[in-house]
């Protein structure tokens, strides 16, 4: 796959470093793979990425669109720490069929598969499309954006985010959505009947209800405000409910 892009974390203070700054755990990482996001001060979203550890390096997976503003944002905070920040050459492939050497299972569902680093794209031809709309996996530009909370998109089920791991960037606005009472806004999936277009608005008796995002066949992603989605709601001529099983 083309579009992403890995930055290479190297220097004696690289751990340190990364762990105070990410929602997830990177000690997880040293032999192995995470996923984890990088967010503001306020708790809103600025980049989705996986982190794995290599010996003299970690390796950050992320989105080619917003690679050079998550290294600018490193490069603010590194400060005086022993970090460089470089990008690679690497090149991503996944895939769902069988793993090939060396590829790493993708941490936030196992029906996606794995991720392998490599000089050339090895990756198959899933419908990852369909795949994020049956396991409800938000994509950064679509259902990922600044305005995002990650525990509305899902990210603890995606074990992005570890509440036991100290201190990182928004972890109290983070913590705070953890512990007061559930979440009144969220991603969800949900049937179409009809045509809907990805961006349409959704109402529910007339007052605003969210937005469809991505749609796969006649099911999509849908941000929602819960106490109006429990019944037949409308995006654009369709019509659309959520799937609660």
């Amino acid at each position: 796959m083309t579009d992403r892009t890995v930055i290479a974390l190297t220097g004696t203070d690289r751990v340190d470093f990364l762990q105070g700054l990410i929602t997830n755990d990177v000690t997880k990482a040293t032999d192995g793979i995470i996923y984890a996001a990088l967010l503001t001060p306020q708790g809103k979203f600025i980049a989705d990425f996986f982190v794995l550890g290599q010996p003299d390096r970690l390796l950050i997976d992320v989105a080619s669109d917003v690679a050079p503003a998550l290294a600018q944002r490193l490069g603010m905070y590194r400060l005086r720490a022993d970090v460089q920040i470089t990008q690679t050459d690497l090149v991503v492939s996944r895939g769902t069929g069988p793993a090939p050497e060396d590829a790493m299972q993708d941490p936030r569902n196992p029906a996606l598969g794995w991720r392998a680093y490599g000089d050339t794209d090895i990756s198959d031809d899933t419908d990852w499309n369909a795949l994020r709309v049956a396991y409800l996996i938000p994509e950064t530009g679509i259902e990922l954006t600044p305005d995002t909370y990650i525990l509305e998109a899902g990210f603890e089920a995606l074990h992005g985010v570890d509440f036991k791991k100290g201190c990182f960037v928004g972890q109290e606005i983070v913590a705070r959505m953890k512990h007061k009472t559930e979440l009144k806004k969220g991603l969800a999936p949900v049937q179409i009947a009809g045509t809907a277009t990805p961006g349409t608005p959704i109402t529910a008796d007339g007052k605003p209800a969210g937005t469809l995002y991505t749609v796969a066949g006649d099911r999509g992603i849908a941000y929602l405000r819960f106490d109006r989605a429990t019944g037949p709601m409308q995006a654009g001529d369709a019509t659309l409910t959520q799937i609660t099983d």
